[in-house]
């Protein structure tokens, strides 16, 4: 019984929905019971919590979901998440039974009209009746600490690529590394074709939000992005990042 116990972690937490009833939080690793490939199409893998197996989805494309969000804070600031980043309540982060980790959502509190945008990177609520648990700082922004709960309509952005949220197809598509931008039109081309004579890297100046961006590449997965941001990286091209066209 030993590592079942080890498995999952049970808390009291009075802020998380008001209940006496335990939330448990269990770790998920590949050798765990608790993570196990699903036999449904549907599902990324599924695990088992206080008897009930949950789905979690391939995807967050197209996900809105309406209920009741609490939140958690002080009893559980600095325990490691399901994601296995350590929870900082002064983040903006949440837990949720079925998202991938890493999903990023737009949580609008439908009684106030107040929204924050979070990551979710933990599991949970498992108390009946709630669809998402809030860090301290996400329900702060919602208005909703005094009550502890609050009905609200949750729409799945994504997974985030640098600075844009990317649905389903993120990991394919056309991507570059962005390595300057510029007010000045002229200042662009000059550096652009700087970089080109230097490196012979294949570079394209594109005008995005007021700025004229110069971007390298284009390459066709986020894999490979990744990958060709490391090269010019130790090629001296510092504070890139990838954007996808």
């Amino acid at each position: 019984m030993r590592w079942l116990i080890a498995v999952l972690v049970i808390s009291l937490i009075a802020s998380c929905g008001r209940s006496t009833s335990p939330v448990v939080y269990p770790t998920y690793t590949k050798n765990s019971w608790t993570y196990k490939r699903a036999k449904s199409k549907r599902c990324k893998y599924t695990y088992r919590v206080k008897g009930k197996t949950y789905c979690v989805r391939k995807n967050s494309k197209g996900f809105v979901q309406v209920g009741i969000a609490s939140w958690y804070g002080p009893g559980f600031h600095g325990s490691r998440t399901a994601s296995g980043e350590v929870y900082n309540m002064y983040r903006f982060t949440a837990a949720h039974k079925t998202l991938p980790l890493g999903t990023y959502v737009k949580v609008i509190n439908l009684e106030n009209g107040r929204s924050v945008i979070v990551k979710i990177n933990d599991r949970g609520p498992f108390v009946p009746g709630r669809i998402i648990d809030l860090s301290y700082a996400a329900a702060k922004k919602l208005g909703m600490l005094k009550k502890g709960t609050a009905k609200v309509k949750i729409v799945a952005l994504g997974k985030r690529v640098d600075h844009r949220y990317l649905s389903v197809s993120y990991a394919y598509g056309r991507f570059y590394i962005q390595i300057g931008a510029f007010k000045n039109k002229l200042n662009a081309y000059t550096f652009k074709w700087r970089i080109y004579r230097k490196y012979r890297l294949s570079v394209r100046v594109v005008r995005l939000r007021g700025y004229y961006r110069v971007l390298a590449g284009p390459v066709r997965s986020y894999k490979e992005a990744v990958a060709f941001k490391e090269r010019l990286k130790r090629k001296g091209l510092k504070g890139s990042f990838i954007i996808r066209l």
